[in-house]
């Protein structure tokens, strides 16, 4: 396919994608969250967090079955010789320099890294942004499914272990009962270590600054992070290792079912592509996977203030690209050329 063919696909598939009927929603509403797109992703994290507490309700009234949970767990990981629990949990306990940045960790990183990691992603890198996120998302639906159908308590409520927590409170600002601050301990689930989501969102962190960072130590310490969390959350004994497990599967579920969307989504841009405008079905895939790359960036960060103006340069580019596509030149590019030949 000619440059002036590929500059023309691109410009339809943009022109189509700003013309799309938008919902019917009333139009005081729509252009504010055209000019503060960040109030829906507060939205959604309010909705996120709607559930959790929804879920924390169901479970509390069963917290003798999660101590039977996690009992079981603890005596299936024994049975396969995998359960480092009682280790790691009494080496926390006999080294409080270890023991004490431990639950500074556990206590911090979980509700500063994520935010902080989404607030880049959506500055730095908007075209990533969605697709991110969403993984994110759809792994934290997951582990409230798991919440709701295995309740289970964590190894520092069923006996035998050092509640590392709890014995250094008086250090740091946690209570005795969770990682949240004194006094705010009904805020959490006692019956939600299954999956550890600590464990799963540690893990999207990495995954997402391994996969947009530039920097070679800024991607080490995006991968050293979930395994570095692995271990404070079995040493504190809030966690078994079958939550860690199941906690980097909710995440890698919600990778898969996010692929799965943007895979189907392209190729319904690459059959538009085919059919509307002529591409040949060899370029149509890679040109598709560029219109939602771009898409996704301007979603991420154009305003009300920018509408008009896109909407103006993509009828510019459309125009141009169809003189260009339609000139002299360009036509005799194309017979050289060959319909089905691709730019290299």
């Amino acid at each position: 396919m000619s440059k002036g063919g590929h500059e023309l696909a691109t410009a339809v598939v943009r022109r189509r994608a700003h013309s799309a009927p938008a919902p019917r929603i009333a139009g005081p509403v729509r252009r504010f969250f055209d000019r503060h797109k960040w109030c829906g992703e507060l939205l959604l994290l309010a909705a996120l967090y709607s559930t959790y507490e929804l879920v924390r309700a169901v479970t509390e009234s069963g917290m003798a079955q999660s101590y039977s949970n996690g009992r079981d767990i603890l005596r299936f990981e024994q049975s396969i010789h995998l359960a480092p629990e009682h280790a790691l949990n009494s080496f926390f306990a006999a080294v409080p320099a270890v023991a004490i940045p431990a639950c500074f960790l556990y206590a911090t990183c979980h509700y500063l890294i994520t935010p902080t990691v989404m607030i880049w992603l959506w500055r730095a890198h908007p075209e990533q942004y969605r697709r991110v996120r969403s993984v994110l998302v759809v792994g934290t639906l997951v582990a409230l499914l798991g919440f709701w159908l295995l309740p289970t308590a964590p190894p520092r409520l069923i006996g035998g272990f050092s509640d590392t927590m709890a014995h250094w409170s008086s250090v740091g600002w946690w209570g005795t009962a969770a990682s949240v601050p004194d006094g705010l301990e009904g805020l959490t689930d006692q019956a939600g270590a299954m999956p550890s989501l600590h464990v799963g969102w540690a893990l999207w962190c990495g995954w997402a600054v391994a996969r947009c960072a530039k920097r070679r130590w800024v991607r080490a310490l995006g991968i050293a992070y979930p395994v570095i969390t692995i271990l404070v959350v079995i040493g504190t004994a809030n966690h078994y290792l079958a939550d860690a497990v199941a906690g980097a599967a909710v995440i890698g579920l919600g990778m898969l079912v996010v692929a799965v969307i943007v895979r189907v989504q392209a190729r319904h841009i690459a059959g538009r592509l085919i059919r509307s405008v002529g591409v040949s079905h060899r370029t149509a895939p890679a040109l598709a996977a560029e219109e939602i790359r771009d898409l996704a960036a301007e979603t991420s960060q154009s305003g009300p203030e920018n509408v008009d103006s896109a909407e103006n340069a993509d009828l510019t580019e459309e125009r141009s690209c169809l003189m260009a596509r339609t000139s002299p030149a360009t036509q005799r590019d194309d017979r050289k050329n060959g319909p089905h030949r691709t730019d290299r």
